[in-house]
């Protein structure tokens, strides 16, 4: 790999490492914030995101929220775990995607295809080019095993 495609995918994993973890710390720090708004307009998969919804559940699925969102983000800006969070990343970004499809449009100005496709998108080249080790620690750990 030459080193400007190292430095692109370097910047792919800050610039998306760094959305993510604003996204999540501003969840994090805001203690109103919920995840019910968004899954009370959930239009397919109704019956998982009505039971999401359940007093019991969530208040778990705003922690995961939150801090899967903030814990993606470190893991990207640092190169660290990011194959792993890179799976639970997309999974994540499906989870988003799948209450606003509303077959073929997804929310009010998409078809088929939103940033939760996207960000997924990113995240699975960052998982086949392993990333983490492009300046990242994964790297660091990498060589430091062998």
């Amino acid at each position: 790999m030459t080193k400007s495609q190292k430095f692109s995918i370097l910047i792919l994993r800050l610039s998306l490492g760094f959305l993510m973890f604003y996204a999540g710390i501003t969840k994090v720090t805001d203690s109103s914030w919920s995840a019910a708004g968004y899954i009370k307009g959930a239009k397919a998969f109704s019956p998982l995101y009505n039971f999401l919804l359940n007093p019991s559940v969530l208040p778990v699925i705003n922690f995961l929220n939150e801090w899967g969102l903030t814990l993606l983000g470190i893991s990207l800006i640092f190169g660290v775990f990011v194959r792993l969070s890179s799976v639970l990343g997309i999974a994540l970004m499906i989870l988003y995607y799948l209450p606003i499809l509303k077959f073929p449009y997804v929310g009010e100005h998409s078809y088929l295809v939103d940033e939760h496709i996207i960000y997924s998108a990113v995240l699975f080249l960052l998982l086949i080019f392993n990333a983490g080790r492009i300046f990242g620690f994964d790297g660091w750990f990498y060589r430091f095993r062998r």
